[in-house]
C-alpha cells in the first residue's frame, strides 16, 4: 500500500475514499443480554444512580424491592417511569428489577427511566430509533450548583444593610 501512494493527491484521494465508505457504512447493533436474558443499564439523574435489568415478562415494575406503586407513590413519578415503554410501544411485554441510590424521589425516577430506556435499546436495538427521538437516552445533566463563599446560597446574597 505504501508503495501505491507517491504524492500528496494520492495520499488525499486514499484517505477522501476510506472516510466515504466509512459514512455509508450503517451502524449494526447487537442485543446485549445476560445468561438469564436481561439487559443491564445504568441511569443517572441529579445525584440518583440507578441499576436496570429488563427481561420480557408481563409489565412487572420492582424497585428496591417493593412494586412502583409503593416506591413511588405520587402518579406522576408512576408516569415517567412508564414513558419508555409507552413511546417504543411495548407497554406491559417487560419486566424491570431496579436499584436505586442517592438524591430524591423526582431524581430516582428520572434516573430509573433511563436506566429503562438504555436496558430497552440494548435488549432490542431496533426500539433505539423511538427512545432517541423523544430524548430518553440523554442524560439529563443539570445537577445542583455548589454554594460559594461570601453567598448565603449558590447565587444569594447576604441581606444587605445600609446601617
Amino acid at each position: 500500500m505504501a508503495e501505491d501512494i507517491k504524492s500528496l493527491d494520492d495520499l488525499k484521494s486514499v484517505v477522501s475514499g476510506s472516510a466515504a465508505v466509512v459514512a455509508d457504512a450503517p451502524i449494526r447493533r447487537e442485543a446485549q443480554r445476560d445468561s438469564l436474558g436481561r439487559s443491564y443499564a445504568t441511569g443517572k439523574r441529579k445525584d440518583a444512580v440507578a441499576r436496570v435489568w429488563v427481561k420480557p415478562g408481563s409489565g412487572k415494575v420492582v424497585v428496591n424491592g417493593k412494586d412502583i406503586t409503593e416506591y413511588f407513590a405520587r402518579p406522576v413519578l408512576q408516569m415517567i417511569l412508564r414513558q419508555p415503554f409507552d413511546v417504543a410501544g411495548v407497554a406491559n411485554q417487560f419486566d424491570v428489577q431496579a436499584t436505586v441510590k442517592g438524591g430524591g424521589l423526582s431524581g430516582q425516577a428520572g434516573a430509573v427511566k433511563h436506566g429503562i430506556s438504555q436496558a430497552l435499546q440494548l435488549y432490542e436495538p431496533s426500539l433505539r430509533a423511538a427512545l432517541k427521538a423523544a430524548g430518553f437516552l440523554t442524560r439529563d445533566s443539570r445537577v445542583v450548583e455548589r454554594k460559594k463563599y461570601g453567598k448565603a446560597k449558590a447565587r444569594r446574597s447576604f441581606q444587605f444593610s445600609k446601617r
